[in-house]
């Protein structure tokens, strides 16, 4: 049995929306669950009855129909689901009608960047600067269906724009400034945009970089754009030929309206990481991202009006997408921009504490840095604000898990959460309702249909198997863009099992409802005949503070009947040495995990090749060193330090 490490006090498992939803269900579709804190009762209602549940969270969570749908679940194949046929509504309005938390005095966002300029914004002030913004892209001739992009960090100025561009019913798609020009232009040039919101520079780390020459470079590459509109970001004098100033593009008072659109029609595009050719445009729709992320803030995060919610995020990553929701339940968003350890890895703690943030999102990576740095943020700062910190990224360690509790607090609940950009959620996560334990995700999200599954298809309980989620989610995919026959929204997701959803990553259900992540699924180790996810083999080998980063990598071939090497690539942290690492190493490995888990060799690199949004690249790096050139492995613009493959492209046919 893995340990107890945070449960909710009797009265706070039933004050709680999760728990007022379960007596909603009672109260107005006369649904009884049971208790109101039997959250594994909730769930299989929930995916045993789509239409009834999706129809409660929509009604509860109060979604605004223009035009009322017809019915809740038109076509339920996948893929190809139909959700709410006939329905309209504007993502926008959902975000800025007056309401709970969204009166005009209330703050909206909070800003804060590295070098400690700091920006308050009530929702009066955001509605003024919304429709500002739409009145500046009517005039540049945008409306529905248009797309409209933004080279920009977390500020309030990209927010904005988001919102305006919705309002519109125009498509977003963002990029992060310190993105290399061409991972930028094999993302936006795909969506062919009329409108570049781009900064002058952004900072980090305690530098400032100017980016003109790269928005310049991009325009060069983007013939659809109409207008570039400059954030004077770093510099107020900035100036860049052929664009408007944001001041002078937000100039004119506008009017704050709504374009009712359909429910699957596009909201924005986000994207795959690119790292085996150009990345997939993956197009979410207006009501799917809707009512996933009401779902998910309102009854699992539990956040509402007087919250303030934090997640360390950038602009590319999903998780922006997930955190300015929080305007959609009425909650306080904090944005943060620059370097989570600028000038030291308390500075995120800090603005915590001073912004009494109530929910704390960071990285898996982040908490083991601040596990190893010593950090004990409970001694210096005041964290009683928080209930809940959630992480996200990659496996959370138990050790990561220990770490909070005991370093940050034990009152706080351990969000360890697992979705993805695809559907631009978590469908594994935490309750408010339900335990923590060690290691472990909590619960499966409401409405996602999770399975481990086996080779042939079954379902397994307590065994390591395919993630695969057997029912439709509404924040599934509209398309991928320029996908016209589906061809590759299929292979991505649905050839594996016909009619089910593939996510790639190995799971573990335990009988208690609860989850463990292994790792990706396409990068599994094999020893053995014996599958073993990555995520155990890094908890233990980044435990050591002589390890700054490590890769794993199995090299048998698939479907090969001989087994290859299994290899561990580590970035020494200063003043380590492998003569006395390796023997500690594996004399650990051996005992926590298994002799399989011990490498046949380990490899001193400079680094581990990263994704843009931090991923580590242990598919491509397979592929290299099973000989295929890097420039078919990945894609080098997907790489936020392409460099890092020299050493495993010179070890490639030496393994």
């Amino acid at each position: 049995m893995s340990e107890l490490i945070w449960a909710p006090s009797p009265l706070h498992a039933k004050q709680n929306a999760m728990a007022e939803f379960a007596r909603w269900l009672r109260e107005h579709r006369s649904i009884d669950i049971g208790r109101d804190t039997d959250y594994a009762a909730l769930h299989a209602w929930s995916v045993r009855d789509l239409e009834g549940f999706w129809s409660a969270v929509a009604s509860f969570c109060g979604l605004r129909w223009r035009s009322a749908p017809h019915a809740v679940l038109g076509a339920r194949e996948m893929p190809g689901a139909q959700w709410f046929p006939g329905a309209t509504l504007n993502y926008a309005e959902h975000a800025l009608t007056p309401g709970p938390g969204r009166r005009d005095a209330d703050v909206a966002v909070r800003f804060v960047r590295e070098d400690g300029m700091e920006r308050i914004t009530t929702h009066a002030e955001l509605r003024d600067q919304v429709a500002r913004a739409r009145a500046g892209l009517i005039a540049a001739g945008v409306g529905k269906g248009d797309r409209v992009v933004a080279l920009a960090p977390n500020s309030i100025e990209t927010l904005v724009m988001f919102l305006a561009t919705a309002s519109l019913g125009a498509i977003w798609s963002s990029c992060s400034p310190d993105f290399g020009a061409r991972a930028v232009q094999d993302r936006f040039a795909q969506i062919e945009p009329v409108v570049l919101l781009a900064v002058d520079g952004y900072r980090y780390g305690g530098k400032g970089f100017d980016i003109r020459d790269k928005v310049a470079a991009l325009r060069r590459e983007l013939p659809t754009l109409r207008q570039t509109v400059l954030v004077q970001y770093l510099d107020e004098s900035a100036t860049l030929e052929n664009t408007t100033r944001w001041t002078e593009f937000t100039a004119a008072p506008g009017q704050l309206e709504f374009e009712p659109v359909s429910f699957d029609h596009p909201l924005w595009v986000l994207y795959s990481s690119g790292t085996t050719g150009l990345p997939k445009g993956i197009v979410h729709g207006h009501g799917g991202i809707l009512i996933e992320h009401l779902k998910t803030l309102r009854l699992h995060n539990d956040l509402g009006p007087g919250d303030n919610f934090f997640w360390f995020t950038t602009t590319g990553w999903m998780m922006w997408n997930f955190l300015i929701g929080g305007l959609l339940v009425g909650a306080t968003v904090v944005l943060f921009d620059g370097n989570p350890g600028y000038p030291d890895l308390g500075a995120l703690w800090r603005l915590a504490e001073k912004h009494g943030v109530t929910v704390f999102g960071v990285s898996a990576p982040y908490v083991q840095s601040c596990l190893k740095a010593g950090l004990r943020p409970r001694d210096t700062v005041d964290l009683s604000a928080m209930r809940a910190l959630g992480s996200t990224g990659s496996p959370l360690s138990p050790e990561g898990f220990r770490w909070i509790a005991e370093a940050a607090g034990e009152h706080i609940q351990i969000c360890s959460v697992s979705g993805g950009t695809d559907m631009c959620t978590a469908f594994l996560c935490s309750a408010p309702t339900v335990p923590v334990w060690l290691g472990e995700l909590s619960v499966a999200a409401l409405g996602a249909d999770v399975h481990a599954f086996d080779d042939r298809g079954q379902a397994l309980r307590d065994e390591v198997g395919e993630l695969v989620i057997a029912r439709p989610m509404p924040s599934m995919p509209v398309m991928f863009w320029n996908d016209p026959d589906g061809s590759r929204l299929h292979e991505a997701y649905f050839q594996d099992y016909p009619g089910l959803w593939r996510h790639g990553d190995w799971i573990r259900a335990t009988p208690r409802g609860s989850y463990v992540i292994y790792g990706r699924s396409d990068s599994t180790l094999n020893r053995g005949g014996v599958r073993m996810g990555t995520a155990d083999f890094y908890a233990v080998v980044e435990a050591f503070d002589e390890v700054a980063d490590s890769l794993v990598i199995d090299t048998t071939a698939l479907g090969s009947p001989d087994e290859g090497s299994l290899l561990c690539f580590l970035v020494l942290a200063p003043g380590a040495t492998m003569e006395d690492l390796e023997p500690k190493l594996r004399k650990t490995l051996r005992s926590e995990l298994s002799p399989r888990h011990v490498p046949d060799r380990f490899v001193p690199v400079g680094a581990v090749p990263r994704t843009l949004n931090g991923k580590k690249c242990e598919v491509p790096v397979k592929k290299i060193l099973a000989g295929v050139s890097p420039e078919r492995a990945v894609g080098v613009g997907a790489l936020q330090n392409p460099n890092a493959l020299a050493p495993f492209v010179a070890l490639a046919g030496n393994v």
